[in-house]
């Protein structure tokens, strides 16, 4: 009987599909992540659940929408009685850990934005609450402390190295190794202790500064060394394992340590083509662009705002500062994984949480304008015994929801019922062409924020042709003719010659809203009794 397979899966933070070599970028360097598409499958059209961190990181876990698995925004944790394809995969045998950037739960103290009336928070909910520790990923609890850590199994993993939040100034058990191995570790990071960058005009709204951690010292180095050592722990032993390793990078602020830092010369980016668009953007993109113009924009934190072109090539430049640095260290994973003979009977993974705007329609960072830059990211996956005949690059619509069920399949272990994703092995051996023929794309957000007078809540439905989005507090939405119009910079929603297409994509979404609601759990009710049993096995 052959070993069970092994799986080693890598997911950065916040990276575009088309910001690495193997999807056509020229410009990136990225040789180690190419050289894992070129030995495997690569998707060409995947998207995520929804655009936000959280809830799709929870999605991917989970193989479920948002709006299924409750974790509909960031402010809400997933719950600790949800079931993950990590833990389906520990009870069936596998070791299972996580090195770097997890965020199933809440990473500060602050409150939701949502309601915006604390009073609001305290009615009566629909489901009694849920008592587990949701606090286990916050930041002040590992701060004030050199011994906190995570109840384990958290969300399956039974080993958690944690590298939670963004830039040089992450928290979890990296916060701890800086503090033993480095001098004075506290003095070296965030910005008020960078090198200064005074050409940069990101550093001047605290979206990018000039890390004094040296390439070693960095976040994304610790990632890669804690990795090798469970990779060497893995390797003397007959059980197999699940590895995933999770680079909070290249996510805003942007600090790439030592050369990565000035590996790419902001006036030598070349911007998208939409930045230049003459076309008219929808109201809400318009709404950003006036803020923008009257100085009125808010350019710190983490919510879309509309840029100009000196700080979208900043931004671009020093993404792919940050990318080569996880590619490097991508490369020396990889290393091991080969040295210790591994390579053979393991499937290397590799996506990212959501995308990034970077210049997309002068828009920088991310928001509920769901622009394929945002929501379209890299999938690829190297299965060493793959045969030669396989496909190797697939255009079918999938969604980060497929991931769980398609690990599950591959390590031939049972799903749970209530995945909403699909296999896409099938895509993979050449056994199908597509997984569906459209895909939605959710987002529940916290923010008021576009013009619009509420929070903003929207759905996205993608076909091979079109995107079509609307949102709960408008008359007005957005759809794109991705054949003839792939920048998304003609918004056909009130063009009378599309009023067939909007209606045709109206009725999609709702027989695709239809089919994921919920279905766990089953429950059977036998004749002529009052209780509930278990279905039998067959």
């Amino acid at each position: 009987m052959s070993r069970p397979v092994n799986f080693l899966m890598f997911i950065t933070d916040q990276l575009r599909a088309d910001h690495l070599g193997c999807y056509g970028n020229r410009v990136v360097q990225t040789p180690n992540i190419d050289a894992i598409s070129k030995k495997g499958f690569r998707l060409d059209n995947m998207h995520v659940a929804t655009p936000i961190c959280m809830p799709n990181r929870a999605s991917m876990m989970t193989g479920r929408y948002p709006s299924v698995h409750g974790a509909r925004h960031n402010g809400i944790p997933l719950s600790l009685k949800a079931r993950t394809f990590v833990e389906t995969l520990r009870l069936s045998g596998y070791q299972t850990a996580q090195v770097g950037k997890i965020h199933l739960q809440n990473m500060t103290a602050l409150a939701p934005l949502w309601p915006q009336d604390p009073a609001d928070r305290l009615c009566d909910e629909a489901f009694e609450a849920d008592n587990g520790n949701y606090e286990q990923e916050k930041r002040g609890k590992w701060l004030d402390s050199d011994h906190y850590d995570l109840d384990y199994p958290y969300y399956g993993f039974e080993q958690v190295y944690l590298v939670d939040d963004h830039a040089d100034i992450v928290h979890g058990h990296y916060r701890y190794w800086l503090r033993r191995e480095v001098p004075n570790a506290e003095s070296l990071i965030g910005p008020d202790n960078a090198i200064p960058a005074p050409d940069y005009k990101l550093t001047r709204i605290g979206q990018a500064w000039r890390t004094r951690l040296t390439v070693e010292q960095y976040p994304s180095a610790y990632i890669a060394d804690r990795s090798i050592d469970l990779l060497n722990d893995y390797a003397g032993s007959e059980q197999p394992f699940f590895l995933q390793v999770s680079f909070p990078d290249p996510h805003h602020p942007f600090t790439p340590p030592g050369q990565y830092w000035d590996m790419y010369k902001p006036e030598d980016m070349a911007l998208p083509a939409s930045f230049y668009s003459d076309h008219e953007p929808p109201q809400h993109v318009q709404w950003l662009y006036q803020r923008r113009d009257s100085g009125a924009a808010t350019k710190k934190g983490t919510a879309v705002f509309a840029c100009d072109e000196r700080e979208a090539k900043e931004a671009l430049a020093l993404n792919y500062g940050s990318i080569s640095n996880i590619d490097a260290q991508i490369g020396r994973v990889m290393a091991e994984l080969e040295r210790l003979g591994l390579q053979d009977n393991t499937i290397v993974i590799f996506t990212s949480d959501h995308g990034d705007f970077l210049g997309d329609h002068q828009l920088m960072l991310k928001g509920p304008i769901h622009y394929r830059g945002l929501t379209r990211v890299p999938f690829i996956w190297s299965d060493p015994t793959m045969p030669a005949a396989a496909n190797k690059v697939s255009g079918a619509l999938a969604s980060t929801i497929d991931i769980a069920p398609t690990v599950l399949a591959r390590a031939r272990v049972p799903a749970f019922n209530g995945i909403q994703g699909q296999d896409m092995q099938p895509l993979m051996d050449g056994r199908s062409n597509g997984l569906r023929d459209s895909l939605l794309i959710e987002e529940e957000g916290q923010r008021v924020i576009l013009s619009i007078d509420t929070r903003v809540r929207c759905r996205t439905l993608l076909t091979q042709r079109y995107r079509m989005t609307i949102y709960d507090a408008a008359s007005w939405g957005e759809l794109y003719d991705l054949q003839n119009d792939p920048d998304e910079m003609i918004n056909l929603w009130e063009t009378p010659a599309a009023s067939n297409i909007r209606a045709m994509m109206m009725e999609k979404l709702a027989y695709t809203n239809l089919e994921l609601v919920e279905k766990s759990p089953i429950q059977v009710l036998w004749p002529d009794s009052d209780r509930w049993p278990t279905i039998p096995t067959q």
